[in-house]
């Protein structure tokens, strides 16, 4: 895999300053941090973005995260080291992702409502469409994994 643009950063600086605009602004709500990183490596999952899984995982190990519930992030409904709060949020970031039929059930929607404020619940969906975001540019130009430092994007 070559990468696409020399120095997407560069190139697209402005574009990634308003997209930073939106993580500080996810960073600075009532969202719990550590979460906000696990939508971000199970969206990243997903989307089978090899530069944001590097980049989030990193960032999670570097933060407390357990390297036993990354390893088994994928099959989260089967295992039982995920809080009721962190699957409702797993389960929004995966409808919100994924749209299977072009919605997001109600029943996930009112497991999300259960947990998070309407705020919460605009600042989730913010979180996941973000991250579809990010995870399509670089995949998109094919950003390299593993080059990404903890706290390189702060």
């Amino acid at each position: 895999m070559k990468q696409r643009l020399e120095n997407f950063s560069e190139q697209g600086n402005t574009v990634l300053k308003a997209m930073h605009g939106v993580s500080k602004h996810l960073n600075n709500s009532t969202i719990d941090k550590q979460l906000l990183e696990l939508l971000r490596f199970r969206v990243s999952q997903i989307n089978g973005c090899a530069f944001c899984l590097d980049m989030h995982s990193k960032e999670l190990l570097a933060k407390g995260e357990s390297a036993q519930r990354l390893f088994v992030l994928d099959a989260w409904k089967h295992a039982p080291f995920f809080s009721e709060k962190e699957q409702a949020a797993l389960s929004w970031a995966e409808a919100v992702t994924r749209l299977n039929d072009g919605q997001v059930p109600d029943d996930v929607y009112k497991e999300a409502a259960r947990h998070f404020t309407e705020d919460e619940l605009v600042d989730l969906t913010l979180a996941v469409t973000s991250i579809n975001t990010f995870n399509r540019f670089n995949i998109a130009f094919e950003t390299p994994a593993g080059t990404y430092e903890v706290g390189q994007f702060s």
